[in-house]
């Protein structure tokens, strides 16, 4: 049998990918981790250069966007947030969410604390009409106040460890995404997700997520949330520079995470949170 048919063979039996692939490695070592990060770039958004986020400028010189230099996270200030929705309409718009009431990357939450330790918990991104404080007649209301939620981008993520298909997978600059080519819609990251921070998304029938706007960071921009916010409520930044917000924020404040005893090491990190939030 002669090389041609050989390889004739080979395509009855086997996607040509796979054969590529195969035969590169005989030929002489061929390394598909080059591959395989150009892959993980172009569905993160990532071939453009950039600089710091918020600057909105492009990287020094034109550079390529160096993934490992960074580390990005979230810092959310609960006294300032003042529930208005703008960041979870940004998003939507941003990121072409499903227009229905009940498809949210973020959202926000408002905690009702009452006499006797019982707490309410209502969702205002599904009906964000301006509403006021409790009403002078709810004598037995402790407090209240926001609570903005998104993925939390764990640094070890549930998720990805039961993706069949290596389709959920975190970037090397600590981004959680989602491969929507890759993505075969089994669910299983939804379920897997602590902080029900993932949904279906019928229009592309794979699993959708916050993306902490990867497509605009690396570009040197802010997400959108964070961008309209009016109170700056959301801080973004790099946790591994010195100079950045995220860093000031988390050495001037009290952090917590969301369902700390879980390990995740989530990177969304909250100032001033109530120990009711869950």
């Amino acid at each position: 049998m002669n090389k041609r048919q050989f390889l004739k063979g080979m395509m009855l039996f086997f996607p040509a990918s796979v054969l590529i692939e195969t035969l590169a490695k005989q030929a002489g070592g061929g390394d598909t981790t080059a591959t395989d990060s150009r892959t993980a770039r172009q569905a993160a958004g990532a071939a453009e250069p950039a600089a710091a986020p918020g600057t909105g400028e492009a990287g020094a010189g034109g550079t390529a966007y160096d993934a490992s230099g960074h580390w990005y996270g979230m810092g959310i200030e609960i006294d300032k947030c003042i529930g208005c929705n703008r960041c979870a309409v940004a998003c939507k718009t941003e990121n072409n969410v499903p227009p229905e009431p009940f498809f949210f990357r973020t959202w926000v939450e408002r905690y009702t604390i009452k006499g006797g330790g019982e707490t309410a918990v209502e969702c205002i991104s599904l009906d964000p009409k301006p509403r006021g404080e409790a009403a002078p007649e709810d004598r037995d209301v402790l407090r209240t106040f926001f609570v903005p939620k998104l993925c939390n981008h764990c640094a070890h993520p549930p998720c990805v460890q039961v993706c069949p298909v290596g389709a959920t997978f975190s970037t090397r600059d600590g981004v959680v995404l989602v491969d929507s080519r890759r993505c075969i819609g089994c669910r299983y990251c939804i379920q897997a997700c602590p902080y029900g921070a993932r949904f279906f998304n019928h229009g592309t029938n794979t699993a959708d997520k916050c993306t902490f706007c990867y497509h605009r960071v690396v570009r040197g921009l802010l997400p959108a949330c964070v961008e309209v916010c009016p109170t700056q409520a959301r801080i973004f930044g790099d946790l591994k520079s010195r100079a950045s917000r995220l860093v000031r924020f988390e050495r001037m404040n009290n952090i917590n995470v969301l369902k700390p005893a879980l390990n995740t090491e989530p990177k969304v990190y909250y100032a001033q949170l109530d120990g009711e939030v869950r």
